[in-house]
Formats: C-alpha cells, structure tokens, sequence
C-alpha cells in the first residue's frame, strides 16, 4: 500500500496547503468538486449530519471535525466554538450507550496561535457541552510547533474530562515516549503516522522508519491502561493492532480503529462485520483546502485523479 512518504510530491503539496494564493485558486476550480466530496461531508451542518446518520446506519462510529486551522481571529475561533456548540446540540437527541459520537477538535481552530489561554477555554466550553450530550471529545494533533502546547492544554482538560482524547503522530521522534507517558487509565489515544511536513529532525522520513515506529508506538499503546484508537488505513498496522491486542488480553471493547471519510469503505465494512469498533473522521466545513491538501499528499492516486479531472475538463 503507498504510503504518504512514497509520494515524490509531498512537500510540495504540503506548502501549497499553506499557500493563500493556490487556496484561492484551487478552490475556484470546478474540477475540484468531485475529489473534495470524496473526502469531505459536504460544507455545511446538515449535510455533515446526513453523512454521520448514513454512517451512524451502517455500524460505525463517527468523529466529526469542523475545518479550520491556524485561525488568527478571535471572532473566527469564536465562530469555529458555535458551529461545535450547534452540532453537539444536534447529537444530544443521538445519545447513545456506546460512545459513537465524537468531535475533533483544531487547537489551532479555537485561538491557539493567539493565546493559548484563549484556546482552552474554547475547548473547554466545547467539552462541557459534549459531556452533557454524551458526546467524546479528541484533540486532534497538527505541526511539531504545537505539540507541547497542545498536550499541556489536554492535561489540563482532562483534569476535569478525564476522557477527553488526544492524537499522537508516530513519525514524530518523540511520540514513543509520549505513548510511554499518556497510555494511563482511562487515557485515550489516537495513533496515526502524520500528515504534516516536518524535518528530519524531529520526524521519521521514510516510511518504514514510520512504520516501526507506529508498530512500537502501537504496542505500548495495547499493553497500557487507556484506549488505543487506531488510526490507519495500512493492512500491516490493522493486522498489528489485533494480534497486540489479542497479547494484551484485550476485548473489541477495548480499542477501535478509526478511518478516515471517504477512504477503503469496505474495509470499513469489513471490520464491522468482524464486530470491530470503527470510527469514521468526518470532515466538513467551507475551510476544507488544507484538509483536501493533505489528502492529495498522502497517496498518489488521489493526485492523479485530481489530474485527470482537470485534463476532461479542459
């Protein structure tokens, strides 16, 4: 399976997501519809909701994320806290015994380039809205930048939401010692490879190193006191994921494997069908370039479908 270290593209692809310029223009182009409905529930509120009911249907689970990120407007990140505040409201008539309503959470998206005061009290509030709905909350990771910040804000809401969930990215080089630290009783950590352009010296680059280290990282993760979520679509991380849980004495109940919307939806299926707990990422919101942008990166074939809708276009 191609990997997104196999793509020669990459670091290109992952500046342009952080280009205003191509933003601007990529989002003008019609040829970029189909490929951003693949990944992405649509831009607004409903349609996100009809894609979790749809998904809700089928035996998976859902974590919603409204994009946005690297917000430096108040206003924008109090924007971004509503449009939570209004979706955790829509779930509270879903509530459910088994946890499958999550939210993700951009730091980021809630001020956190701001001050960083600012983006946990937005957290916070979303939080305490979650937990009266019965909704989980994650915080999603972003560039090595943050990760200090974003983990210290986490330990500080978990004081109060002992279940709040973070990512831990395994090609960063210090995510072991991180799973080592943050695998504690009812801890819960997604685990994925990484998406972001980071150097070499703080990050893994090629993708075997990643994927030792997401296997490391993944056997800690099992062998602790927390709720691993296993965040990946490679075959060789899936099958990893059961035979250490199967070590660790671990039941279905015990972990769950999380994919992304839009990507090998039958091995979503599959899984289910296997009485595994899946989680879908459901993306949605009118800020979905850099979202899209990662996407084309991590796999080639994303890109070149991207390509050849541009060619028939013309």
């Amino acid at each position: 399976m191609t990997t997104l270290l196999n793509n020669p593209l990459r670091p290109a692809l992952l500046a342009a997501a952080r280009s205003p310029k191509l933003q601007a223009t990529v989002t003008r182009m019609r040829a970029t519809r189909a490929l951003v409905d693949r990944f992405v529930a649509g831009e607004s509120e409903p349609a996100a909701v009809t894609a979790v009911d749809a998904l809700l249907d089928s035996g998976r689970f859902v974590s919603v994320d409204y994009l946005g990120e690297d917000t430096t407007d108040r206003d924008r990140a109090s924007a971004t806290v509503e449009s939570y505040l209004s979706l955790i409201e829509r779930f509270s008539s879903r509530r459910s015994n088994t946890n499958a309503l999550e939210v993700s959470l951009k730091l980021s998206a809630l001020g956190q380039g701001i001050d960083r005061t600012l983006a946990l009290e937005n957290a916070r509030t979303i939080c305490t809205a979650a937990a009266a709905a019965g909704v989980w909350v994650t915080v999603d990771a972003e560039d090595h930048t943050t990760t200090d910040s974003t983990l210290s804000i986490v330990r500080e809401l978990r004081v109060d939401f002992p279940d709040l969930g973070t990512v831990l990215q395994a090609y960063l080089r210090r995510t072991e010692a991180d799973c080592a630290e943050l695998s504690g009783p009812r801890s819960r950590i997604r685990l994925c490879k990484g998406a972001y352009n980071e150097p070499s010296s703080v990050a893994f680059q090629g993708a075997r190193e990643v994927s030792d280290s997401y296997l490391r990282c993944l056997k800690i993760l099992m062998d602790g006191r927390g709720y691993p979520m296993v965040a990946s679509h490679d075959p060789e991380m899936i099958e990893a994921a059961e035979s250490f849980a199967s070590a660790a004495g671990r039941s279905s109940e015990d972990f769950e494997f999380q994919m992304l919307y839009g990507i090998r939806d039958q091995e979503q299926r599959r899984l289910v069908d296997a009485d595994r707990h899946v989680r879908v990422y459901v993306p949605y919101g009118e800020q979905w370039y850099g979202y899209f942008m990662r996407r084309l990166a991590e796999r080639p074939a994303n890109l070149m479908f991207f390509a050849r809708s541009l060619i028939s276009r013309k």
